[in-house]
């Protein structure tokens, strides 16, 4: 299984990290560390995630895109 690191930025919402993890698993990919910030307005979260799987990471990263919470993505 690869390997992946993904960053992004989201606006903080009560369900952002549950929806995420949600499309982690439906994409076929388990989380195997994840760090969350919000920043000092606490309007705003940066959030690392470094996944696993055996799919295109582009299956996953394209949905997590779809997220309308979701600002920015990157993969590191």
């Amino acid at each position: 299984m690869q390997q992946y690191h993904l960053e992004f930025r989201a606006t903080n919402t009560p369900e952002l990290l549950e929806r995420i993890f949600r499309v982690v698993r439906h994409r076929g990919f388990s989380v195997l560390s994840s760090q969350a910030l919000l920043n000092e307005s606490q309007q705003e979260f940066h959030v690392k995630l470094c996944v696993s799987g055996s799919r295109a990471l582009e299956y996953l990263t394209k949905q997590l895109e779809k997220l309308w919470d979701v600002q920015s993505l990157e993969v590191k």
